[in-house]
């Protein structure tokens, strides 16, 4: 609450410097002033729309750090280079919204994109921001790989969960199964060349886990056990919402099958979510991070709790 109101008055007081402004132009014609007013107001209005849309955050882990990962589907080769595309479109918005992101886990492809990659975002409503963006995404494009210059569709899977600590539920030793294995990041010290590495199964749901961000293995164990936690507390979250919808009725959700968006590159050029219309031509800008607008409108129809 005090962030909050520390906000609204830096808001107010950037909306009384542009009325100054505004005076002062009325007096006397200045380029360079009537230049760094528009700015100004550009920025105020950038500024205030996000503090806007963050009235849409009511969900208990909104204001929580994210992990956030990225699966090919198949269609090996094709959807693994989707995966790598998709992956820097997130490193540019996260990197415009001044996120930190951790790479806890890269798989790259034999050949070109990768196997999977799990990312810890941290920074403040990066788990509200990001919820919105779990699903299928769908690519339309001319292969580069194919010397047939045909259209492929390629898929791939967006999954978010929140990094919490808070946990209600025990994780017993013997429900875990830990592996060690080589990192895959570059070399220098123990990287690759000893398992310092480690992946986790968690034996009653199957869910698996990995973490290579560290040179030391307890220290990777330590970070892959929070993911595990944060995929456990997702896992039961769901569950628990499909026996309340066997009572209450069905609830939009966004689960693995569901198409949220789509890319097509060829023959025409259009980036459409699928759940709210919102749609772009513009696709460079897109894929160079502009994703505000397809985030915002998610938000705004209440998507996700």
């Amino acid at each position: 609450m005090k962030d909050s109101l520390a906000l609204v008055e830096k808001f107010e007081k950037h909306y009384q410097d542009l009325l100054a402004c505004q005076e002062l132009l009325k007096e006397q014609h200045d380029p360079a002033l009537q230049e760094e007013l528009k700015r100004e107001n550009d920025r105020f209005e950038a500024d205030f729309r996000e503090f806007e849309l963050k009235r849409n955050f009511t969900g208990k882990y909104d204001f929580n750090n994210a992990y956030f990962s990225i699966h090919p589907g198949a269609g090996g080769t094709e959807s693994q280079d989707w995966a790598s595309i998709l992956l820097r479109m997130y490193l540019r918005w996260m990197e415009d919204k001044g996120y930190k992101v951790e790479t806890m886990d890269y798989q790259p492809a034999d050949e070109a994109g990768i196997k999977s990659v799990s990312l810890l975002v941290q920074g403040p409503w990066a788990y509200g921001f990001l919820k919105v963006e779990k699903g299928v995404h769908r690519l339309v494009r001319i292969s580069p790989f194919d010397a047939a210059k045909r259209r492929h569709t390629s898929f791939a899977s967006v999954d978010v969960m929140p990094e919490v600590e808070d946990v209600e539920f025990e994780i017993k030793p013997d429900d875990i199964q830990m592996d060690t294995y080589r990192s895959g990041g570059k070399g220098g010290q123990n990287v690759n060349k000893v398992e310092t590495a480690v992946r986790l199964t968690h034996l009653p749901t199957g869910i698996i886990v990995a973490c290579q961000a560290e040179r030391s293995q307890f220290k990777n164990r330590d970070k892959a056990m929070k993911m595990l936690k944060a995929q456990l507390f997702q896992y039961y979250q769901e569950k628990q919402d499909a026996e309340m919808a066997k009572v209450a009725g069905d609830k939009k959700k966004i689960e693995w099958g569901s198409q949220i968006r789509s890319y097509v590159f060829q023959p025409y050029q259009l980036v459409k979510d699928h759940r709210t219309g919102t749609e772009s031509s513009d696709i460079n800008k897109v894929m160079d991070g502009g994703l505000d607008p397809y985030i915002e409108s998610a938000l705004k129809a209440k998507l996700v709790d």
